[in-house]
């Protein structure tokens, strides 16, 4: 894989996404003068006896305390060969490496690696070149330290868990190599690397910064800027089998409330049900779904059909102040509603995946300036103009993860509202009262043996409320730290990393709904076309048998029945093969080669695993993705 250069200045989400997956990194040559000059500064001013905090003092609650100029205390763990200034760096990543829990993953390890070695070469944390070589190193011989997941409170920065990552530059810890977990001495040994001892600040440059948030944040906002493209195409796979209304989408509607991300949600639904012959379709052509019979069907290929299907004949006394609707559409009552609108789970997903879209790219512009800012403390500015050394070594605040963690929070509201109406596409579609005309769960249950996908839309609830009950934001609660010194906090790492792990549950939800409409859109494409393939091929009595609230022959309005039903069956006969949209239909395809239709109950703890896995491998996207780009 290419090398990734790090200057501190230019990094990009997509380039942190290349290392934490692989990719080498390199030092920009040219900026390594700046990073030198900063280190060679703080030597001088030590050499000068000047105070600089963190360099000749104390931590924190602990600042007040200047270094001796001789070590008062000996013996136990003390090195008599180590100077006060390099036990006081060295102390502070060992006693700060105190995670707890499950490590990260390797590649947010990687990532956070990336993200520390760019923002250090700014120039303004007083690493020295050597140093900064070495994490390199480690990083591009394959060592992944462990970092636990527990232990950062976001303010200064992610201490504890950048600690578990610089102690094994020093040859403590733990870390992986090639999957295998080991001591961090021995994991340097094996790529043939040493152990590094610091120098000043060199400690607080490698572990006073927003690293972990950061890193977790990018990989999470990856996931999610998948997710929502895929909740587009589950949300298009199921108004194609509603034969929904597409006039919420038009071009039209959206620029009178122009939502950045509303917009491109209506553009995306409105390339992905391109072609479709299903949306739109007029109301008196969807037959409803009835239970299949054996005296359903007269021929033995329609008797292979997973259903019957039927229509209500809406009597001329009951269509007074009507004519005009009945002028233009035909008096038959199927499967859909003579109404305009669509519910809001399908009229509204522009506004409501929009606005998810609007939380992500607000959450990316704050990365993608945190991902070239300098964030630890203090700053070092070697060439200004000062008076006092407290002008050139500033004492700030960048450290503090509340940028990231706010718009982690709102990320992290937007996720369970993703879900949520997703989950609740999939219950319309299960739901006979609400299902336009389908099979109750979506399966025929001729002899009332039968659950269908009723269970499916538990397991969605279940996990969009357990989403919800995840999304209070922790960036609300800070809980002062060493000893009241640092006295809010922002919660971000917390905040991150429920990010993180809350979007592979919204994709597991996501997997759900398609799983479910593919099914439904099978159901609702046979019924149509099944209603087309009777008209092309029966006479109008035929196609009369299937429609229920005939008048008596001989009748006044027996003589109109007929003549509405003949109108119907030409109507039908005369239309093309009904089809969903193009990268709809894609999609579905993509389902049913690891998915195949269930006319009957099955097993379905595989049809779900593999369900998910199409959504977490991209695979349903991209075959979306491929039948967009083709048209």
């Amino acid at each position: 894989m290419k090398p990734v250069r790090l200057d501190g200045r230019s990094l990009t989400r997509a380039q942190v996404l290349a290392v934490a997956f692989g990719a080498p990194v390199e030092l920009d040559e040219a900026q390594l003068p700046a990073v030198a000059r900063a280190a060679d500064f703080l030597a001088e001013q030590v050499a000068r006896e000047e105070p600089i905090y963190g360099v000749s003092t104390g931590f924190g609650s602990n600042a007040d305390r200047l270094l001796g100029s001789y070590r008062l205390r000996q013996g136990g763990a003390v090195n008599p060969h180590e100077s006060l200034h390099a036990e006081l760096q060295n102390n502070l990543i060992v006693t700060h490496a105190v995670c707890v829990g499950e490590p990260f993953a390797p590649e947010v390890v990687r990532a956070m690696l990336c993200i520390r070695i760019n923002t250090l070469m700014r120039g303004h944390s007083g690493i020295r070149v050597e140093t900064l070589r070495a994490l390199a190193a480690m990083l591009n011989a394959g060592v992944v330290p462990v970092v636990p997941q527990l232990g950062s409170v976001g303010a200064s920065g992610d201490l504890a868990p950048l600690s578990h990552l610089a102690i094994v530059l020093l040859g403590g810890g733990e870390a992986f190599v090639d999957g295998e977990r080991m001591p961090g001495r021995d994991a340097l040994a094996r790529v043939g690397l040493e152990p590094v001892t610091l120098s000043y600040k060199e400690g607080l440059a490698l572990n006073n910064g927003t690293a972990q948030m950061l890193a977790t944040g990018v990989l999470a906002l990856a996931k999610l800027e998948e997710l929502v493209d895929t909740a587009d195409l589950a949300a298009a796979m199921t108004i194609d089998a509603f034969a929904g209304r597409l006039g919420a989408f038009a071009s039209e509607v959206h620029a009178l409330r122009p939502h950045p991300g509303q917009v491109d949600v209506a553009a995306h639904l409105r390339a992905l049900l391109a072609g479709s012959t299903l949306a739109d379709i007029p109301y008196h052509l969807v037959p409803r779904f009835r239970p299949w019979l054996p005296e359903s069907w007269e021929t033995g290929e329609a008797r292979e059909l997973r259903f019957d299907i039927g229509w209500d004949w809406v009597p001329t006394s009951q269509r007074h102040g009507r004519e005009k609707f009945y002028a233009r559409f035909r008096p038959f009552r199927g499967g859909k509603k003579h109404q305009p609108q669509d519910s809001y789970s399908l009229r509204c997903v522009p506004q409501v995946h929009g606005a998810v879209r609007d939380a992500l790219a607000q959450a990316a512009r704050v990365l993608e300036i945190e991902l070239n800012s300098l964030t630890d403390n203090p700053i070092v500015f070697p060439d200004a103009e000062a008076e006092h050394v407290e002008q050139q070594v500033v004492s700030a605040g960048h450290f503090h993860g509340m940028p990231l963690a706010l718009a982690m929070s709102y990320v992290k509201a937007a996720i369970p509202v993703l879900a949520s109406i997703s989950e609740r596409r999939l219950n319309k579609l299960v739901d006979p009262a609400t299902n336009d005309g389908l099979p109750a769960f979506l399966i025929g249950n001729e002899d009332a043996t039968e659950s269908g996908f009723m269970i499916v839309q538990y397991t969605a609830a279940a996990i969009v409320n357990d989403l919800a009950s995840r999304a209070m934001p922790a960036s609300v609660y800070s809980i002062p730290t060493s000893a009241n010194a640092e006295d809010h906090v922002s919660m971000g790492a917390n905040e991150a990393r429920h990010v993180l792990a809350m979007a592979d549950d919204l994709g597991k939800v996501l997997g759900l709904e398609l799983y479910t409409a593919a099914q439904a859109l099978d159901l609702r494409r046979d019924m149509i076309n099944a209603a087309r393939a009777l008209a092309r091929t029966a006479s109008a009595g035929q196609l009369a048998s299937k429609v229920a609230g005939a008048p008596r022959a001989g009748t006044p309005d027996h003589a109109v029945f007929v003549e509405e039903v003949e109108g119907l069956r030409a109507e039908l006969a005369a239309a093309d093969e009904f089809r969903p949209g193009a990268a709809v239909d894609a999609a579905h395809a993509a389902i049913r080669e690891s998915i195949a239709f269930m006319p009957f109950d099955r097993a379905m703890d595989g049809d779900v695993q593999a369900a998910v896995q199409l959504v977490t491998s991209g695979r349903v996207l991209a075959a979306a993705r491929r039948a967009l780009a083709a048209h």
